[in-house]
């Protein structure tokens, strides 16, 4: 029904930047949040930043004043953009949004997951 496709991951040094793209498409009437979450191998999978309808934003500490959430409605596109990154960044970085839909007078809302892209960060 809603695609979610990420880009942008890669191998990149401690201290670099990447910036992660999330196009969105398919029957999409709203999106009610949108968020990028990661997951390291061992680990759970953890929210890193999220942004809601009306442009407001929250982070993971251990990102704050690092990564920006961003969004251009026009494109449904969603971004992360990366700085200063750890080796601790590395995981694999998932798209989520929850969107409503449309079909004739029904609407219904669902919560779609990419792929995921893998972000590695080197010493």
């Amino acid at each position: 029904q809603v695609q979610l496709v990420e880009s942008g991951g890669g191998l990149v040094q401690a201290g670099g930047s990447l910036r992660l793209s999330c196009a969105a498409s398919g029957r999409i009437f709203s999106f009610n949040a949108m968020g990028w979450y990661r997951q390291a191998p061992g680990k759970q999978r953890e929210l890193v930043a999220r942004i809601t309808s009306g442009a407001s934003t929250d982070y993971a500490d251990s990102v704050k004043g690092r990564f920006t959430i961003s969004r251009d409605n026009a494109k449904n596109t969603l971004y992360l953009q990366m700085n200063s990154l750890k080796p601790e960044d590395t995981a694999v970085y998932y798209c989520n949004a929850e969107v409503t839909s449309r079909s004739g007078a029904y609407y219904y809302t669902n919560r779609y997951w990419g792929q995921g892209t893998q972000v590695t960060v080197s010493s």
